[in-house]
């Protein structure tokens, strides 16, 4: 029942318990105390308040939060800079390892790109109704001698009639032609030019596949100064161009029309490669290949020194190499260089035959056709040589004489 206080009032056999007006009893947290009834009981009935925690409850937790919250930061720092740490190896330490160089790409780039020139020319012909027609072409050349002299591809000054030579500064040169090698395709033209940045020879024999590449020419014949990446994706690849074989260096490096002629670097900058984009086709991606510098380097110096390349001595015989993958196809136990047709009266009566396998010359060891060539042309024409060649399994040593190669 209810009194005139406005005070609640409940009998229960022997307790009679008087609750205080509402807005009396309504208690706020306060310390470390629940709001109590009157019997001490933490209050749960209207008007009372609903607290829960403590003080000291709640700052235990924020303790522990702050705890692990600090903990798991610094496991996170750690492991980012235990990444970070290991990218920064990746990038800077392994540079070497990864590509086979101790110079980035921009400071190889930086090293060479006044070394190679763009090329343009301009040839006349005479078309069905008898009249002339001037006709343009571009390419890329490398320069060898500061004094300029420029190397690139026959096929890029063949039949030219006037050669203009763009340096990368911007400068134009007229060219004269020096001279040509049509067989191995390579040419020499010099501008009169002093002081020029000529490129550092390399020694393409010490290339191994996946070694990094860069080419730098004049893709379209109109993009000069173009460089652009890839590695070493074959050696002594054989490719006929113009019904000439010749044996290239392959890169996946970019390669297009107008590249001909311009340079194939390796990771120290070097000099390892005249590229020949004539074989590119349409539709081909990452194929490019590259003449071996150790096999230009000789015609180009004897193309400035005679303006022509002289009878060369040669074994009367054609060659091919054979790898490791190819050997199964070809029908061979042993990867080497094979005859595959002989073509002189000398190597023939020498008994030399078709499906032999050079060994070595005069107690050289043959291991491609461009050491077969290196070592034959030490000799002079009309010297004797000795050659050991493997046939079915058993080797044979053989004697001739060397032949004039024209």
């Amino acid at each position: 029942m209810y009194d005139n206080d406005d005070h609640n009032i409940f009998e229960n056999e022997d307790v009679t318990i008087i609750n205080p007006p509402r807005e009396k009893a309504a208690k706020s947290f306060d310390g470390d105390i629940f709001s109590k009834n009157p019997l001490g009981e933490p209050a749960r009935g209207r008007g009372y308040s609903e607290a829960y925690l403590t003080r000291r409850f709640v700052v235990i937790m924020m303790i522990i939060t702050m705890i692990v919250s600090s903990a798991l930061s610094a496991f996170i720092a750690t492991r980012v800079a235990s990444s970070s740490h290991a990218n920064k190896n990746l990038t800077y330490g392994t540079l070497e390892k990864a590509t086979g160089s101790k110079l980035t790409v921009a400071q190889i780039i930086a090293k060479n790109e006044n070394s190679v020139v763009e090329i343009s020319t301009k040839s006349s012909a005479t078309n069905m109704l008898g009249r002339t027609v001037i006709s343009q072409g571009a390419g890329s050349g490398v320069i060898v001698r500061e004094d300029g002299y420029i190397a690139t591809n026959n096929h890029v000054i063949d039949g030219a009639s006037s050669i203009v030579v763009k340096l990368h500064n911007g400068q134009e040169y007229s060219a004269t032609l020096i001279g040509t090698d049509p067989d191995n395709d390579i040419a020499v033209i010099k501008i009169a030019a002093e002081g020029l940045n000529v490129a550092v020879i390399g020694d393409s024999a010490a290339l191994n596949v996946g070694d990094l590449t860069i080419a730098i020419g004049n893709p379209l014949g109109s993009l000069g100064g173009t460089a652009t990446t890839g590695i070493v994706s074959a050696l002594e690849r054989r490719l006929v161009i113009d019904n000439r074989t010749l044996t290239l260096i392959q890169t996946d490096a970019a390669i297009n029309p107008g590249n001909s002629g311009g340079g194939l670097f390796n990771g120290a900058g070097e000099l390892i490669g005249i590229v020949v984009a004539k074989s590119s086709g349409t539709g081909i991606e990452g194929l490019g290949f590259a003449i071996p510098i150790n096999t230009a380097a000789d015609i180009i110096d004897e193309l400035i020194t005679r303006g022509k390349i002289s009878t060369k001595p040669v074994i009367g015989i054609t060659v091919t190499d054979v790898s490791s993958d190819q050997a199964e196809a070809s029908g061979v136990k042993t990867p080497g260089t094979y005859i595959t047709e002989v073509t002189s009266v000398e190597a023939d009566a020498a008994g030399l035959k078709t499906g032999d396998r050079i060994v070595s010359i005069d107690g050289k060891k043959i291991t491609s056709s461009s050491d077969l060539i290196a070592r034959v042309r030490e000799h002079k024409i009309g010297d004797g040589i000795e050659l050991v060649i493997d046939r079915d399994g058993k080797e044979i040593t053989v004697q001739t004489k060397l032949i004039p190669s024209n």
